[in-house]
Protein backbone atom coordinates (compact mmCIF):
# COMPACT_ATOMS: atom_id res chain seq x y z
CA UNK A 1 0.00 0.00 0.00
CA UNK A 2 1.48 3.43 -0.92
CA UNK A 3 0.48 6.60 1.37
CA UNK A 4 2.17 8.88 -1.51
CA UNK A 5 2.91 9.26 -4.81
CA UNK A 6 6.23 8.31 -6.73
CA UNK A 7 6.22 11.66 -8.43
CA UNK A 8 4.41 14.15 -6.85
CA UNK A 9 5.21 16.41 -10.31
CA UNK A 10 2.63 13.73 -12.34
CA UNK A 11 -0.16 15.33 -10.52
CA UNK A 12 0.02 18.24 -12.07
CA UNK A 13 1.08 17.33 -15.32
CA UNK A 14 -1.67 18.27 -18.51
CA UNK A 15 -1.97 15.16 -20.65
CA UNK A 16 -4.89 16.06 -22.31
CA UNK A 17 -4.58 18.96 -24.71
CA UNK A 18 -5.45 22.40 -23.22
CA UNK A 19 -6.99 23.81 -26.42
CA UNK A 20 -9.44 20.64 -26.03
CA UNK A 21 -10.31 21.31 -22.69
CA UNK A 22 -11.06 24.71 -23.47
CA UNK A 23 -13.54 23.80 -25.88
CA UNK A 24 -14.93 21.22 -24.34
CA UNK A 25 -15.63 23.19 -21.28
CA UNK A 26 -17.68 25.81 -23.82
CA UNK A 27 -19.20 23.22 -25.97
CA UNK A 28 -20.91 22.11 -22.66
CA UNK A 29 -21.41 25.56 -21.17
CA UNK A 30 -22.85 26.96 -23.78
CA UNK A 31 -25.28 23.67 -25.02
CA UNK A 32 -26.46 23.45 -21.76
CA UNK A 33 -27.42 27.39 -21.66
CA UNK A 34 -29.77 26.66 -24.78
CA UNK A 35 -31.20 23.14 -23.41
CA UNK A 36 -32.14 24.55 -20.04
CA UNK A 37 -33.69 28.00 -21.93
CA UNK A 38 -36.60 25.39 -23.45
CA UNK A 39 -37.35 23.62 -19.91
CA UNK A 40 -40.30 25.41 -17.36
CA UNK A 41 -38.84 28.00 -15.55
CA UNK A 42 -39.74 26.18 -12.23
CA UNK A 43 -36.86 23.31 -13.54
CA UNK A 44 -34.14 24.48 -11.40
CA UNK A 45 -35.84 25.43 -8.17
CA UNK A 46 -34.80 28.87 -6.94
CA UNK A 47 -31.70 29.46 -8.97
CA UNK A 48 -31.56 31.38 -12.02
CA UNK A 49 -30.53 29.24 -14.98
CA UNK A 50 -27.48 30.45 -15.50
CA UNK A 51 -26.27 29.77 -11.89
CA UNK A 52 -27.55 26.26 -11.96
CA UNK A 53 -25.74 25.31 -15.63
CA UNK A 54 -22.66 26.83 -13.65
CA UNK A 55 -22.99 25.07 -10.62
CA UNK A 56 -23.77 21.90 -11.95
CA UNK A 57 -20.49 22.38 -14.30
CA UNK A 58 -17.89 23.56 -11.77
CA UNK A 59 -19.07 20.89 -9.77
CA UNK A 60 -19.00 18.01 -12.37
CA UNK A 61 -15.28 19.43 -13.57
CA UNK A 62 -14.16 19.48 -9.65
CA UNK A 63 -15.15 15.95 -9.40
CA UNK A 64 -13.40 15.06 -12.34
CA UNK A 65 -10.27 16.31 -11.37
CA UNK A 66 -10.25 14.09 -7.63
CA UNK A 67 -10.01 11.07 -9.71
CA UNK A 68 -11.36 10.58 -13.11
CA UNK A 69 -8.23 12.59 -14.87
CA UNK A 70 -4.68 11.90 -14.54
CA UNK A 71 -4.06 15.15 -13.23
CA UNK A 72 -5.76 18.05 -10.91
CA UNK A 73 -4.53 20.55 -13.35
CA UNK A 74 -6.84 19.53 -15.99
CA UNK A 75 -9.70 19.99 -13.75
CA UNK A 76 -8.19 23.48 -13.00
CA UNK A 77 -8.40 24.25 -16.04
CA UNK A 78 -11.85 23.29 -16.68
CA UNK A 79 -13.56 24.81 -13.65
CA UNK A 80 -11.14 28.18 -15.04
CA UNK A 81 -12.93 28.20 -18.24
CA UNK A 82 -16.42 27.72 -17.07
CA UNK A 83 -15.53 30.57 -14.23
CA UNK A 84 -14.50 32.74 -17.24
CA UNK A 85 -17.53 32.34 -19.80
CA UNK A 86 -19.99 32.65 -16.57
CA UNK A 87 -18.43 36.37 -16.15
CA UNK A 88 -18.34 36.71 -19.85
CA UNK A 89 -21.85 36.07 -20.63
CA UNK A 90 -23.38 38.06 -16.58
CA UNK A 91 -21.48 40.62 -17.62
CA UNK A 92 -22.56 41.03 -21.48
CA UNK A 93 -26.15 39.82 -19.89
CA UNK A 94 -25.82 43.26 -18.26
CA UNK A 95 -24.68 45.53 -20.39
CA UNK A 96 -26.83 44.25 -23.71
CA UNK A 97 -30.44 43.56 -22.93
CA UNK A 98 -30.62 41.44 -26.12
CA UNK A 99 -28.27 39.08 -24.38
CA UNK A 100 -30.25 39.00 -20.94
CA UNK A 101 -33.20 37.99 -22.81
CA UNK A 102 -31.08 35.24 -24.73
CA UNK A 103 -30.22 34.05 -21.30
CA UNK A 104 -33.12 34.78 -18.93
CA UNK A 105 -36.76 33.36 -19.00
CA UNK A 106 -38.68 36.20 -18.61
CA UNK A 107 -41.95 35.99 -16.12
CA UNK A 108 -45.23 33.96 -16.80
CA UNK A 109 -48.29 35.40 -15.47
CA UNK A 110 -50.34 32.71 -14.39
CA UNK A 111 -53.27 34.38 -12.26
CA UNK A 112 -54.55 37.83 -13.52
CA UNK A 113 -57.74 39.29 -11.40
CA UNK A 114 -58.10 36.08 -9.15
CA UNK A 115 -58.31 33.72 -12.19
CA UNK A 116 -56.05 31.44 -13.34
CA UNK A 117 -54.43 31.65 -16.79
CA UNK A 118 -54.54 27.79 -17.68
CA UNK A 119 -52.71 27.72 -20.77
CA UNK A 120 -49.80 29.66 -19.33
CA UNK A 121 -49.97 27.48 -16.06
CA UNK A 122 -49.66 24.44 -18.54
CA UNK A 123 -46.73 25.67 -20.34
CA UNK A 124 -45.21 25.84 -16.94
CA UNK A 125 -46.56 22.26 -16.21
CA UNK A 126 -47.84 24.01 -13.00
CA UNK A 127 -50.72 22.19 -11.45
CA UNK A 128 -53.37 23.90 -9.88
CA UNK A 129 -52.83 21.84 -6.72
CA UNK A 130 -48.92 23.17 -7.06
CA UNK A 131 -50.38 26.76 -7.49
CA UNK A 132 -52.75 26.67 -4.68
CA UNK A 133 -49.71 25.76 -2.45
CA UNK A 134 -47.39 28.36 -3.48
CA UNK A 135 -50.22 30.48 -2.07
CA UNK A 136 -50.71 29.11 0.98
CA UNK A 137 -47.11 29.26 1.40
CA UNK A 138 -47.49 33.45 1.01
CA UNK A 139 -50.83 33.21 3.42
CA UNK A 140 -53.41 33.57 0.58
CA UNK A 141 -55.95 31.12 0.85
CA UNK A 142 -57.68 32.27 -1.81
CA UNK A 143 -57.72 33.39 -5.28
CA UNK A 144 -59.61 36.06 -4.67
CA UNK A 145 -57.24 37.62 -2.95
CA UNK A 146 -54.65 37.86 -5.90
CA UNK A 147 -54.69 40.52 -8.56
CA UNK A 148 -51.86 38.80 -10.33
CA UNK A 149 -49.32 35.86 -10.16
CA UNK A 150 -45.78 35.27 -12.04
CA UNK A 151 -43.53 32.44 -12.48
CA UNK A 152 -40.56 34.36 -12.58
CA UNK A 153 -37.04 33.48 -14.64
CA UNK A 154 -35.69 31.40 -11.54
CA UNK A 155 -38.46 29.98 -10.85
CA UNK A 156 -40.21 31.65 -8.11
CA UNK A 157 -43.67 32.33 -7.91
CA UNK A 158 -44.49 36.11 -7.58
CA UNK A 159 -47.50 37.21 -6.15
CA UNK A 160 -49.57 40.91 -6.43
CA UNK A 161 -52.45 40.86 -3.88
CA UNK A 162 -54.95 43.18 -4.74
CA UNK A 163 -54.61 44.82 -1.14
CA UNK A 164 -51.14 46.06 -2.19
CA UNK A 165 -50.85 49.40 -3.12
Amino acid sequence: MNWLPDAWSDLFVVETPVLELVVRGTILYFAILVLMRFMPRRTGGELATMDLIFLLLVAEAASNAFGEYASVSEGLILVVVLIGWDFIVNAASYRFRFIEKLVSSPPIQVVRDGRMLRRNMRREFLTEEELMSSLRHQSIASLDQVKAAYIEGEGALTVIRFDDK
